[in-house]
């Protein structure tokens, strides 16, 4: 497995009202800066998005690409590139741990991108720290200003 990148951030919400903004993709244009389409591909039995098509504009990085998400509890989600114009690889996952007696979130975004051009591995890890600082923080943003589903 490539090397990846993370970082993480804390939320002034629970961790349920954090999960329902990141389990809500049809909002991902309105929050996350990257992401300019999201459509919801298939479900799961309960409801969650199983296949997920985004439209990615990241500088480095613009891509029409389908992920496969994998729930993991209440407080983790993650996912596999599916199909890609311009990636060969994008595993990722956002996990939740409850701070501050639960009413406040620490979240962790992790990301590993392989893209199908040639691109040096300083210039990737650089797409994947701006991917995942404008996450967390139009995540923050859009959970503490109450824009939940």
């Amino acid at each position: 497995m490539a090397e990846h990148t993370s970082s993480s951030i804390t939320i002034e919400a629970a961790p349920a009202e954090v999960m329902g903004v990141i389990s809500d993709f049809d909002r991902y244009p309105d929050w996350t800066g990257e992401v300019k389409q999201a459509e919801v591909v298939s479900r799961d039995g309960e409801g969650r998005a199983e296949q997920v098509r985004l439209v990615l504009d990241a500088g480095a990085i613009k891509d029409d690409h389908t992920l496969a998400y994998t729930w993991n509890g209440e407080n983790q989600v993650s996912w596999t590139l599916v199909k890609s114009q311009m990636l060969r690889a994008i595993d990722g996952s956002y996990t939740l741990r409850p701070v501050g007696g639960g009413d406040r979130t620490e979240v962790t975004y992790q990301l590993t991108v392989d893209v199908k051009i040639p691109m040096l591995g300083m210039i990737k890890r650089k797409a994947e720290k701006v991917i995942i600082d404008r996450a967390l923080d139009g995540l923050k943003k859009r959970v503490e200003s109450g824009h939940q589903v």
